[in-house]
């Protein structure tokens, strides 16, 4: 009995077309023999894979085969006869498996993929901003190595005064076809490498690459409350094309250095205050440090080490603006460790004249020390 071409793909039976597509891919990219080394077993596999996709990827014959399941049409062959779901005609899954494998159709006719316009490649650059820039946004100038068409030969890669000749191998297509077994596959050629045309008198400029290195500048705007990991997309700062193909785009990947002060969390930013003892004890109002400078903070009487206030928004913005984060300050209370003698003098004072009450703290605690040994 034949296995479920819905099992087959792995997916449900509700599936979309670019689901069915995304899982044949992969299937076709695992089981292919340029990956297994003619395992035949993967062979099998990879017939299979082709068949079910064959199927489903046709709406007729998908809806042909959700209601009558592998058994043939009536009146005339099954799903690999004549006009039925096999084969290698239009709407074939070979055509997906040349994308698969080398980003497009694989159908022969029409326009040369050799001269086909092609999109350039992405860049990606790497900056690194301080947390103010994070939390306020700046325009920020980078610069990074990219290629340019050489101006010597307008990428041409010949000399002035001699052209690009076609490439005799692959007649100018760019790719030539080899068998793998029992299926063709189409590469791309090993003399003009992919280019469809080869160079006799190359450019001395370029030395017959049509493209060199080039410095590039740009300010580019980090936004307010982007943080590390975050992608900035420079549309059209990429490679270039192929064949007055579009340029690629460059991602700029952030990263915030850590700050000397501040401690960040999302859009909060945290602190700890040292205050000496007898602010703690008597209380006071505090300067503390905040993204936008100095801000007042009323420390209460009693104050223990380790308490936290809360400064609202005064942290950073969230990067689709929606809110703004909160500032959480520490405090730490600092134990003086050089004291004078009338300094001693008067701290023992100050402990003879404490009790339980000055304490509670400390009371608490050696309260459940007693009823823990008591039980």
């Amino acid at each position: 009995m034949a296995r479920d071409f819905y099992e087959v793909l792995g997916v449900s039976r509700g599936a979309s077309e670019d689901e069915l597509r995304s899982a044949y891919r992969k299937l076709a990219h695992k089981y292919h023999p340029d990956k297994t080394g003619g395992d035949k077993a993967a062979e099998e596999k990879f017939k299979e894979v082709n068949e079910a996709y064959g199927v489903l990827k046709n709406k007729e014959k998908r809806a042909h085969y959700d209601q009558f399941g592998s058994e043939p049409q009536p009146g005339g062959g099954g799903f690999g006869g004549a006009g039925g779901f096999g084969g290698g005609g239009a709407g074939s899954p070979f055509e997906d498996i040349f994308d698969a494998f080398f980003g497009g159709g694989g159908g022969g006719g029409g326009r040369s993929r050799a001269n086909a316009a092609s999109r350039g490649d992405d860049l990606e650059y790497h900056a690194s901003i301080t947390l103010m820039e994070a939390a306020f946004g700046s325009k920020k100038k980078i610069s990074f190595n990219r290629m340019e068409n050489c101006n010597d030969c307008e990428g041409s890669g010949a000399a002035k005064g001699s052209q690009p000749t076609q490439c005799s191998q692959c007649g100018g297509q760019g790719q030539v076809r080899m068998s793998q077994g029992f299926f063709s596959v189409t590469r791309a050629c090993p003399q003009c490498q992919g280019k469809g045309t080869t160079v006799s008198d190359p450019c001395k400029g370029c030395r017959g690459k049509g493209q060199s290195k080039v410095k590039r500048e740009l300010s580019i705007d980090i936004p307010a409350g982007i943080d590390t990991g975050s992608r900035l997309r420079v549309p059209g700062e990429g490679e270039p094309g192929r064949n007055r193909g579009p340029r690629g785009d460059l991602f700029v990947r952030i990263d915030v250095q850590e700050d000397e002060v501040f401690e960040r969390e999302g859009t909060n930013i945290f602190c700890e205050v040292p205050i000496d003892f007898p602010k703690a004890i008597l209380g006071c109002t505090l300067k503390v440090p905040t993204l936008k400078g100095e801000a007042e903070l009323k420390i209460p009487a009693g104050t223990q080490s380790g308490t936290v206030f809360k400064l609202r928004s005064m942290g950073l913005p969230d990067l689709r603006g929606y809110r703004q984060g909160d500032q959480l300050v520490t405090i730490q209370v600092e134990t003086p460790t050089k004291l004078s003698r009338e300094q001693k003098e008067l701290i023992q004072k100050f402990d003879e004249l404490s009790s339980e009450k000055t304490y509670p703290i400390h009371k608490r605690f050696m309260n459940k020390i007693k009823s823990t040994l008591n039980k």
